[in-house]
């Protein structure tokens, strides 16, 4: 079974025109996703199916634009905006990489991905507004509390919207931690006034292939560079739709887009602050939107994602982070759990040839990275501010599935009235952090031996 475009009766909006050319623009990219797999199939009519769904989709464009007018639609400005930079920006790079080519099997399968990202995301999220009276309120006023409430709402009827997906909202502080095998997605934004606004988008693998590989019809349990390419730009009118609600970011165009590492990501992460950073649990996989924005321009982390690049960086990408699970899946998982920088880099350094390691800095991001990517051994700081390792450890304890979870304190006092404290904890054991590192390296080589040896019961 191949690639197909699925049309699905909850796209329509209930105008008979706009409805009409949705499903045409939806039949023409099916037609011509099952013509890219066809072995023989000539230049001169890829140019001519890529020029009628080109001619269809402008077409559509205006005659969006004057029904929007006809009803006085608050946000047509906006929309002819989005239909300018499709028209302007997107097809044209997209029909150069085409010629450049000579239309070969890479650049089609891009052309294609895109425009089905584009044409889902534009579908569900800013043509449903037309008809559901929806007049983004801007948050320029709104206390914190209050935008957060407000961004968690708006992105769960987001995901609702475009994919039927019962999301709830799990944290809206979410620190940054693993979860399952991740996309991270960043979206950089700038306008002339020097206003930046920076977005970057988590997903867990399965879901998207449960989502936009359903919508694609991909007979396929992982991601394919196609699937990746839609992704990009459904995950685009996500953003669109959320930008609207920032009068400072309203003219904003996109700078730069890039695919991410999870280091890369941490780094990012760290530098930048995100003012939202929510974590949401959608039913078929996480997901986790964080947001910040700057007036100063500021250096740049990962390869950045041209039309020239982007079907060779994406399968590049999917390449590496398939690689990276099959080496880090013969890996024990260790979380490490410190206030400090310096000895969670240190353990990072020391481990990480023959471990997978987490590191987080506080009980809060602990908790959570155990509930989201399990780990193996749970490495735990015993003095640290606000909850300390004997509060984490309870906490751990106390939660239904965790009790096994293996923990080990790393303490920097070794007098005998801390060591009976610790010990009353009842851990797998402790290890004093002045010890060299070679030392607290072979601890744990012998612990993971040992339990390995250990028959289960």
């Amino acid at each position: 079974m191949g690639t197909r475009l699925v049309w699905n009766e909850r796209y329509n909006l209930g105008v008979e025109t706009i409805d009409k050319e949705h499903k045409k623009l939806f039949r023409i990219l099916d037609k011509l996703l099952d013509f890219g797999q066809q072995d023989e199939k000539s230049q001169w009519v890829c140019q001519e199916a890529v020029k009628y769904f080109k001619d269809h989709a402008l077409k559509h464009f205006a005659d969006e634009e004057a029904y929007m007018a006809s009803v006085d639609y608050p946000g047509l400005e906006t929309h002819r905006r989005i239909h300018k930079n499709f028209r302007e920006r997107t097809l044209p790079a997209l029909e150069k990489e085409l010629e450049r080519t000579k239309y070969s099997e890479d650049a089609i399968n891009h052309f294609l991905g895109v425009c089905a990202g584009w044409l889902i995301g534009h579908t569900l999220i800013e043509d449903h507004a037309i008809v559901e009276g929806q007049n983004v309120k801007q948050w320029e006023n709104l206390l914190p509390d209050e935008e957060q409430a407000i961004m968690g709402q708006t992105i769960v009827s987001l995901l609702h919207g475009m994919f039927q997906l019962d999301s709830q909202l799990l944290s809206d502080c979410y620190g940054g931690e693993k979860f399952g095998d991740g996309i991270y997605y960043r979206l950089v934004y700038s306008t002339k006034q020097k206003k930046r606004g920076e977005f970057l988008l988590i997903f867990e693998e399965k879901l998207i292939v449960s989502t936009i590989g359903s919508v694609i019809d991909a007979k396929s349990e992982a991601i394919s560079v196609m699937m990746m390419n839609a992704a990009r730009y459904t995950a685009r009118q996500f953003v669109e739709h959320v930008k609207e609600h920032f009068p400072s970011l309203k003219e904003a165009d996109i700078r730069d887009e890039q695919l991410l590492t999870y280091e890369q990501f941490q780094k990012v992460f760290e530098k930048h602050k995100p003012q939202f950073s929510m974590l949401f649990d959608t039913g078929k996989g996480y997901f986790s939107f964080c947001m910040t924005t700057a007036d100063m321009e500021q250096n740049e982390d990962g390869v950045s994602i041209i039309t020239e690049n982007a079907m060779s960086e994406v399968e590049k990408y999917l390449r590496q982070n398939e690689e990276k699970k099959n080496a880090e899946s013969l890996k024990k998982k260790i979380l490490v759990v410190d206030d400090s920088l310096f000895m969670l880099n240190m353990m990072e350094e020391l481990l990480g040839k023959d471990y997978e390691v987490l590191t987080v800095t506080s009980g809060l991001a602990a908790f959570r990275s155990i509930a989201l990517d399990r780990p193996d051994l749970v490495l735990l700081d015993y003095e640290m501010p606000v909850c300390d390792g004997s509060q984490i450890l309870e906490m751990i304890r106390s939660e239904k599935g965790f009790t096994d979870i293996p923990v080990i304190f790393l303490t920097s006092r070794v007098n005998r009235e801390s060591v009976e404290k610790v010990i009353a904890l009842r851990p797998e054991g402790y290890l004093s952090k002045s010890i060299p590192p070679e030392s607290i390296k072979k601890e744990i080589d012998r612990f993971f031996e040992k339990k390995k040896n250990t028959p289960s019961k």
